[in-house]
């Protein structure tokens, strides 16, 4: 006769955390490819069905992962911000929070951006980079440059504060940067008004 104990189910506290954080150790330590619900659901010690139930598909899971990553990106880029009142040196801890975060998160900052694996739509994703937006923002208001004083001009130092970051950040990580220099390094000598 069968003990029904060992029969029940494995129950988990907060099985839908648990799955995206085994997730993103799968992506960081074997990448991409070695992701699959399966493999998942292994690392945790659930049914392979499991994640199914919470996520619907890989990609929903990956979207999930996507979501955890911008929260931590927002984090690495607020870090080093909270503390300091002189604004060029909010701006460059961001950006170094920014940079960072891709270097030591490679294959989870590249998920993060990618329409193939994620649905951009998600509200929770959106959500979550809109955080991770907000300090990019926040930094940019009041930065002085030629077009500072032009129609739509903050979304406009957004943008530019944000393709200078990440193009940095994503030439870094594939190695085209040569020398890791500090972003500081190769920023524009930006000015914020008085």
């Amino acid at each position: 006769m069968q003990d029904h104990a060992a029969r029940r189910p494995y129950h988990h506290g907060d099985l839908k955390n648990a799955l995206v954080l085994a997730g993103i150790d799968i992506l960081e330590t074997d990448g991409l490819p070695a992701l699959s619900l399966r493999a998942i659901a292994a690392r945790v010690g659930v049914s392979h069905t499991a994640p199914k139930n919470h996520f619907g598909s890989l990609r929903g899971l990956l979207t999930a992962i996507a979501t955890e990553g911008f929260g931590r990106h927002a984090a690495f880029m607020q870090a080093g911000v909270s503390d300091l009142s002189e604004p060029q040196a909010r701006l460059h801890a961001a950006m170094e929070g920014y940079v960072r975060f891709a270097r030591d998160h490679p294959a989870l900052f590249s998920l993060m951006f990618s329409k193939e694996h994620c649905e951009m739509t998600d509200p929770a994703l959106r959500m979550a980079s809109a955080e991770s937006y907000a300090v990019l923002a926040g930094i940019a208001r009041g930065l002085e440059w030629d077009k500072a004083d032009t129609p739509n001009a903050q979304r406009r130092t957004e943008l530019l504060l944000w393709s200078i970051v990440h193009g940095y950040a994503e030439l870094s990580i594939a190695g085209f940067a040569g020398e890791e220099l500090p972003i500081a390094a190769i920023m524009p000598d930006f000015r914020y008004r008085a």
